[in-house]
């Protein structure tokens, strides 16, 4: 049963809470604020609208709390998203905030729309009230495995993560898919997502004469590796996983990032007929541009947005049907869902880093 509340004001407008769930403080904070801003731009652009509901118009309220990258501190703020009486919620950035705090919007009944956390089990709880708008690591990290034997022709492949449940689970699926393709595994290291120094795993990759190193983890993080990769004077290519290719890494890693490679999510935005009008009016709206997730966490939020309209309720109860129908034209992409609430045909895109910018160097359906 829905906890979700709903209150008017003096002018019978209906107020409609929209959650969001992100690391708002701390070493992920630019990630979790452009995931943010991708709700807050699109929850403006509704109220502009003026949409009706049953006959009243609506006016769409953010409600955001700081999950902070942390699983204990993401069920405490589920809970006050729930308690707030939020109708939908937009996360995760991290899947090892998302995967706890799921079950508690299943028992709400409320919805959770998710822009960016990756964990195949995340839509796989059995609550039926989570939706994921990006390919699986499964699907990202699975495209990587296979382009880097296939395409790439490494012969000699290493492998590091954060431990964390998203760097973890991108890494084993691209062992998953290297392996699969007939490829060979020569060295799996690992880290915590608050190192700074990798000097350790960097040279025992040196040791084992690896061609090929692929990273799941933080973008942070990543361009702390090449630069390290560089002074231990490693020529192994660097292949992140997703949420690697924005402006971070690149200012992070300096000229050492140069010639890197990262797989993410979905196309070039700039190469959808939406992708170039949002990042400019992003840019207008935040005084930079969009990172990964916010192209993402914008479809977020007009996905669930359009179920209201398409259900004429902002009601958890009545909306939820309209979400797993759903067939919403957005910046990222055409967005429907799997009997899991995964999104259909998703795809991914290999960047690479030339003159200091992430170009496209090739796009391929999931696998």
């Amino acid at each position: 049963m829905s906890c979700a509340a709903f209150s008017f004001d003096a002018a019978a407008q209906q107020v409609v809470k929209i959650g969001v769930s992100a690391p708002l403080t701390g070493i992920n904070a630019p990630n979790g604020k452009d995931l943010e801003n991708g709700v807050r731009l699109a929850v403006e652009e509704a109220n502009a609208q003026h949409i009706k509901l049953a006959g009243q118009e609506v006016r769409f309220e953010l409600d955001s709390v700081d999950d902070q990258s942390d699983p204990r501190i993401g069920v405490q703020v589920a809970q006050k998203l729930v308690d707030d009486g939020v109708v939908a919620v937009v996360g995760y950035y991290n899947s090892g905030v998302a995967l706890p705090a799921v079950p508690i919007y299943a028992r709400a009944g409320i919805p959770l729309i998710d822009p960016a956390a990756t964990n195949p089990a995340i839509t796989q709880q059995g609550g039926n009230n989570v939706f994921r708008i990006i390919a699986t690591d499964t699907q990202n990290s699975g495209s990587a495995g296979k382009y880097a034997v296939n395409v790439s022709k490494a012969q000699r492949i290493a492998v590091m993560d954060d431990r964390t449940a998203f760097g973890q689970g991108a890494v084993e699926e691209f062992k998953k898919a290297v392996q699969a393709a007939g490829g060979k595994i020569v060295a799996a290291e690992y880290t915590n997502d608050k190192a700074v120094d990798f000097s350790p795993q960097l040279t025992n990759i040196k040791g084992a004469n690896a061609d090929l190193l692929f990273y799941g983890g933080g973008d942070n993080q990543a361009g702390l590796i090449v630069k390290r990769m560089k002074q231990l004077g490693l020529h192994t290519q660097f292949v992140g996983s997703g949420g690697i290719a924005d402006s971070i890494f690149i200012s992070i890693g300096g000229p050492a990032a140069e010639g890197a490679m990262a797989w993410e999510y979905g196309r070039p935005v700039d190469s959808l007929p939406e992708g170039v009008a949002f990042a400019k009016k992003f840019k207008q709206r935040f005084g930079a541009a969009p990172l990964t997730y916010a192209p993402f966490s914008y479809d977020c939020a007009w996905v669930a947005i359009d179920a209201m309209k398409r259900a004429n309720s902002a009601r958890p109860a009545d909306f939820m049907s309209a979400l797993r129908k759903a067939q919403y034209k957005g910046i990222t992409g055409e967005i429907s869902f799997n009997q899991h609430g995964d999104l259909l045909n998703p795809t991914s895109t290999l960047y690479q880093v030339k003159g200091a910018k992430w170009v496209p160097v090739t796009t391929v359906s999931a696998p």
